[in-house]
């Protein structure tokens, strides 16, 4: 009653200053509706929350664009929380599908005036990172997902090379899934994994040291047998001088009158005779000799091609049964009716960003009612069960129901036979009507965003070198590691441009250099 009174009594008070008086009594009033709308919205932002329980390791991560939060998951759930600002009007970040690709603690920008990022860790090679950075409490990045300084200290070594970020325009979470066509492991092919890949390891390796003593031997006999041509020629001539000789001795002795000119084409007849004889001899007798060496090049050829089938037989073997301890990754694409598939070889990239990801399956995928949407959906295996993997789905872009949309999809047989029996924790199957965007490359795990939400946050320019690509030739060509690159058309070409605003953006077609942004 007291606070009644006492609020006429200054209404009453500033009422008799006149007009200014009434203008800042409307100015306190409209101050007083703001506040509790703004108390509400922040009450409403997120804040930093971490799961009352033991965490394990994570597994995925969830941004909402919308709520501006990240979460991450282990195998039980979530375990840490904290607000974000992504991207701002025309810098926003792109909704899709990604993973961390590359870790450093102290980054700094090289598009963004040397920009701090600290514990930055990059999901896309032409600029977009989840790093520690100032929280204003709305979208204020320039594509990146800023997160709580500390947070992203304490968050900065729980995560790994490979692990998946999804970034979604809504708020969505985890759900629990099961469906026939995810992967069934096998116990014992699980079991036998690690033995079964150090024998095909020594066998690739066996392979390898055949393969290349058998390439020396074909190199030495060709080397032996280069000379013979020559030295054929040399002989040839040599005889071809010696019958011309003799038969020019024939000639002067049909032609001889006298008994002395007879007498004397005679001779110059019996020495070219024998030259010519000797000659024949000789180039016969090298004929003979160089025919096992010609015969030798030809076999060792013919060795060095069955050892080096036999070596390219077992490293993809050992490669196959390498990578069979790794999670496995599928992504299957309505745009493209392709199925690809990404494991990580843990071998650190040539140029020094990142680590290298197998590549070696890409296959056509049959999709029923390929005209209609499937929506974006992510199912990963979150962990083992008695009967084989326990899976969750996040959906990202409803186009049709995970369930249905899973149920359209066969996947090859061949495919599933070669990374099913052995499918680990963390291993997913993507389906999306999107392609994959043209930030995949040999050293990412997939990249796909959203075509119909903002994307400004792509920003791309020419890259300052060629960029390396991994050959799929196995490991070293013949070690444990892929070690044979070559190099790529590194310009940057426009695809599906996108105005956002005032703003054109472009995606490169191309993987750009370690520290492009």
């Amino acid at each position: 009653m007291k606070n009644r009174s006492t609020t006429a009594q200054s209404t009453r008070a500033v009422l008799r200053q006149g007009p200014t008086g009434i203008i800042a009594l409307a100015t306190l009033a409209m101050f007083a509706a703001v506040a509790p709308a703004t108390a509400a919205k922040q009450a409403r932002q997120p804040v930093e929350a971490v799961a009352p329980r033991v965490a394990g390791e994570p597994i995925m991560a969830i941004v909402s664009i919308k709520s501006q939060q990240v979460t991450f998951y282990d195998s039980d759930g979530w375990i840490l929380r904290a607000p974000v600002s992504t991207g701002t009007t025309g810098r926003e970040t792109p909704a899709g599908v990604f993973a961390i690709i590359e870790k450093d603690k102290d980054h700094r920008s090289t598009m963004y005036d040397d920009a701090w990022m600290p514990h930055m860790q990059r999901i896309t090679w032409n600029g977009i990172a989840l790093h520690g950075g100032p929280l204003p409490g709305y979208a204020a990045s320039h594509g990146c997902v800023r997160m709580p300084f500390g947070f992203a200290e304490n968050l900065f070594d729980k995560t790994y090379i490979g692990m998946r970020v999804i970034i979604s325009p809504d708020d969505t979470v985890p759900t629990a899934f099961s469906h026939p066509s995810l992967f069934m492991p096998k116990r014992e092919a699980i079991a036998a994994a690690p033995s079964r890949a150090d024998k095909l390891s020594a066998e690739a390796e066996e392979a390898t040291r055949a393969a290349d003593e058998a390439k020396k031997a074909a190199s030495a006999a060709a080397k032996e047998a280069a000379s013979l041509p020559a030295a054929l020629r040399k002989l040839e001539q040599q005889k071809a001088r010696a019958d011309a000789e003799l038969a020019f001795a024939d000639k002067m002795l049909a032609n001889a009158k006298t008994d002395q000119a007879r007498t004397k084409a005679e001779e110059l007849k019996q020495k070219a005779a024998a030259k010519a004889a000797d000659a024949a001899t000789q180039l016969d007798a090298a004929k003979a000799a160089a025919q096992p060496k010609r015969e030798a090049v030809a076999a060792t050829k013919e060795a060095a091609m069955v050892a080096a089938a036999r070596k390219a037989d077992a490293v993809k073997a050992a490669t196959d049964a390498k990578l069979a301890l790794e999670p496995v990754s599928v992504y299957i694409s309505r745009a493209t009716q392709k199925l690809y598939v990404r494991r990580n070889t843990h071998k650190p990239a040539p140029d020094g960003g990142g680590e290298v990801f197998d590549t070696s399956i890409e296959v056509p995928v049959t999709i029923r009612n390929p005209d209609q949407p499937l929506g974006t959906h992510i199912f990963t295996a979150m962990a083992r069960t008695d009967t084989g993997l326990r899976w969750s789905v996040v959906t990202i872009e409803n186009g049709d129901e995970a369930r249905a949309a899973l149920d359209r999809i066969t996947i090859p047989q061949d495919v599933l036979d070669r990374i099913a029996p052995t499918a680990l924790p963390r291993s997913s199957i993507i389906i999306s009507d999107e392609p994959l965007s043209s930030e995949t490359n040999y050293r990412t795990e997939f990249v796909a965003v959203l075509s119909n939400q903002p994307q400004g946050g792509f920003i791309t320019r020419k890259p300052t070198a060629p960029a390396m690509i991994a050959s799929d030739d196995g490991w070293d060509n013949g070690g444990n590691g892929f070690g044979f690159f070559f190099q790529r058309d590194p310009y940057v070409q426009p695809v599906n441009p996108r105005r956002r605003g005032q703003y054109q953006y472009y995606q490169s077609t191309q993987p750009v250099q370690r520290g492009f942004w």
